[in-house]
């Protein structure tokens, strides 16, 4: 339907400014939630990136940009220590860091991600340290924060399918470094 509807279509222009995605996965029209599972459903099958790392939603033959709160993904755990994207898409981590403040990112194969900060905790059970054994809650506790030090001391993420690295990268790097453009305008340059 949106390829038809496209190809119908093929010069109408971008929205920018209308939708945004909070920290917490919550895709909002000019700041009121989305609340209909149909729209969000819909929403979800047709947000990717373009070649720019401005992510959107393909509405029909129209792109609605939309501003990030943080990254274009919001992370969540699923059963068997998985990960999904706020829009249901399975999700695996290729790389992972802390931030400054205190959040955990991924790059993972449908794009970069931050975990929602209300599943932190069980992804703090598949920390461990080099000599792969969990700190215990205390040493964990002082090495997340300060997630520099964290980082510096060799943490890695062990989920059921991978073993990362544990880095740090602060907040305002991440844009930057994981490809993607938080607050896209219609005269965004290229990355790189």
């Amino acid at each position: 339907m949106v390829l038809r509807a496209m190809t119908r279509w093929p010069n109408v222009p971008a929205v920018f400014g209308w939708l945004s995605l909070d920290r917490r996965g919550r895709f909002r029209l000019r700041g009121e939630p989305i609340a209909h599972p149909g729209v969000l459903a819909f929403m979800a099958r047709n947000y990717g990136p373009d070649a720019h790392g401005r992510w959107f939603f393909q509405n029909g033959p129209q792109r609605v940009y939309v501003a990030l709160e943080y990254t274009p993904l919001v992370l969540r755990t699923t059963t068997g220590a998985r990960l999904s994207s706020h829009t249901g898409r399975a999700a695996r981590p290729r790389a992972a860091w802390l931030d400054d403040e205190g959040a955990m990112l991924l790059a993972t194969d449908v794009g970069p991600g931050v975990v929602d900060d209300r599943d932190l905790a069980e992804l703090g059970e598949a920390i461990v340290d080099a000599s792969g054994h969990r700190p215990d809650d205390d040493r964990l506790e002082s090495l997340l924060e300060q997630p520099a030090r964290a980082a510096a001391a060799g943490l890695r993420l062990r989920l059921a399918d991978t073993d990362l690295e544990l880095g740090f990268l602060p907040r305002a790097d991440a844009p930057a470094h994981l490809g993607y453009d938080p607050q896209p305008t219609p005269d965004t340059p290229p990355l790189g």
